[in-house]
């Protein structure tokens, strides 16, 4: 420590170490002042000590700029000090309750559309026996037996006709291949034990073998030789092992941040379960229930996996207006270009189980949810990009924070629209397939329904996520540099208030 010199001593220039500020320490005299190296390793932290004529709050104040730590001696003798180590807090509690002020309502009004269209389970309804609503039991494929197919299908003649169509060459196969009897003993439900035989011809893409594991469809008023039929293979071993694979590289590479990465995600396929999808086929509006629903996974998994501070509610007005956006764009373009929702057999099957449901709010909703993780990715690397260059160099005002913030976000725009147009793409292959097979105009592909509707939900996605990035890096610049902290000190300490003794705290951000 540096020991003030008397007053007769001949003044000379402040010795200054390589993390100090220009006028850190200074006061109107000639005052000998030794700064040591960064402390914590921030950028100006370390130790200033000052001697004045004037009060100890001066000499403190160059340590508090610097972030470090200041000792000031008074005229009298006295000795303060003030401690200040790491950077001060970018957000003060001013901002921090204006940022509460409107994120408290709004989760606020999220919980009361959750009670208010919590459905307490879906409506129950009459099995069909078509597609996924058929009843299902586990089963073995206890022997396998190959014999001729002539023995087995109906008739003995060989099929006659155009061998060139895909109807023709697969009957002929049938006819003179060879197929296989599987004999399947059921697993699960009341008829745990029974067994069945199935035919399975060579042309079939599933094929069965000995000690297989495969799901069987139940019929009850079917003849009871044909009650039971194969309708998949049990993957459930190779899918729980994958999730366990993903679940261990998650926890080993992000640690307690995977750790509640996997935790708000467990929690968001129950808010799916249990609250989006049976609110909806109880009947309520399925844009209101997305809009919801997407909103309380948002507040969870924000706040659970990056902490409940200013950073992750910037992360979290920023996604929310993204969302609005995205659901006026979707409900103008569905609407104008006539999108039913209603394109396969499973939205006909549900529209045909539950005539009330909107299918059009149905695929308005999709888009919404769907959007939803790729903005959180978006709008928390913005929000965290903007708070470290603020770190690196406080000074930076809210427009240069906003211009370094938005050239990193343009890289971002680039890779996730490419990510996202990519990802449909790869959804609808086949489909792209069998329009490349029909020779079919580009406009006469993209006009039908079925791609008109796989467009709009990428573009309408698309533009909310690029719009995300100046919404998201125009607040965080804004909350960021709003106030400095630093020179509330210096004021402070300017009009002689009293240093706060003890080592600091870094403040929560």
């Amino acid at each position: 420590m540096t020991t003030p010199q008397p007053p007769s001593f001949p003044p000379h220039r402040p010795r200054r170490g390589p993390n100090a500020e220009e006028g850190d320490g200074r006061t109107t005299g000639h005052v000998p002042v030794v700064t040591h190296g960064a402390s914590e390793g921030r950028p100006g932290a370390g130790h200033g000590h000052a001697g004045s004529h004037d009060s100890g709050a001066e000499g403190g104040h160059g340590g508090a700029e610097g972030g470090g730590h200041g000792s000031g001696g008074g005229a009298g003798g006295g000795h303060g000090h003030s401690h200040g180590h790491g950077p001060a807090a970018p957000v003060s509690r001013h901002l921090r309750k204006v940022i509460a002020a409107v994120l408290i309502p709004f989760a606020a009004a999220v919980l009361v559309g959750l009670a208010v269209l919590w459905p307490g389970g879906a409506p129950s309804h009459e099995r069909t026996g078509v597609g996924f609503d058929r009843q299902t039991q586990q089963a073995t494929v206890t022997k396998v037996v190959e014999l001729s197919c002539q023995a087995v299908n109906g008739s003995g003649a060989t099929p006659t006709g155009d061998t060139s169509t895909a109807e023709g060459s697969s009957a002929v196969q049938q006819a003179k291949g060879e197929c296989k009897r599987a004999t399947i003993r059921v697993d699960t439900g009341d008829d745990k034990g029974r067994t069945f035989d199935e035919i399975v011809q060579p042309d079939q893409s599933r094929q069965l073998h000995e000690g297989q594991k495969v799901v069987v469809a139940y019929e009850p008023s079917a003849p009871e030789d044909l009650q039971y039929s194969v309708t998949d293979i049990n993957r459930r071993l190779p899918l729980a092992l994958l999730a366990g694979i993903f679940a261990l590289a998650v926890v080993v590479v992000g640690r307690l941040r995977g750790l509640m990465a996997l935790i708000s995600l467990a929690l968001s396929f129950l808010l799916l379960n249990f609250f989006i999808l049976p609110a909806i086929l109880q009947g309520s509006n399925p844009l209101v229930v997305a809009v919801v629903g997407s909103s309380a996974i948002m507040l969870i998994a924000l706040y659970l996996c990056h902490g409940l501070s200013a950073r992750t509610s910037v992360a979290v007005l920023g996604t929310l207006i993204s969302l609005l956006l995205i659901g006026v764009l979707g409900s103008l373009f569905i609407g104008w270009a006539a999108l039913t929702g209603n394109t396969d057999d499973n939205t006909g099957l549900i529209h045909g189980l539950y005539p009330s449901i909107d299918m059009s709010g149905l695929l308005l909703a999709g888009v919404i949810i769907g959007s939803l993780g790729v903005l959180d990715d978006v709008t928390v690397t913005q929000t965290s990009a903007v708070w470290e260059l603020h770190e690196a160099n406080p000074t930076m005002g809210w427009r240069g924070l906003y211009r370094a913030g938005i050239r990193i976000g343009r890289d971002h725009i680039a890779s996730v629209v490419n990510t996202l147009v990519l990802a449909y793409a790869g959804a609808a292959l086949p489909l792209l397939l069998l329009f490349s097979i029909a020779q079919s105009g580009v406009g006469t592909v993209a006009n039908s329904e079925l791609v008109a509707e796989e467009i709009v939900r990428t573009l309408v996605g698309s533009i909310g996520l690029v719009a995300s990035v100046p919404v998201t890096t125009a607040l965080a610049a804004l909350v960021v540099s709003a106030d400095r902290p630093a020179r509330a000190a210096g004021a402070a300490a300017a009009a002689g208030a009293p240093a706060r003794g003890g080592r600091g705290r870094r403040r929560k951000r």
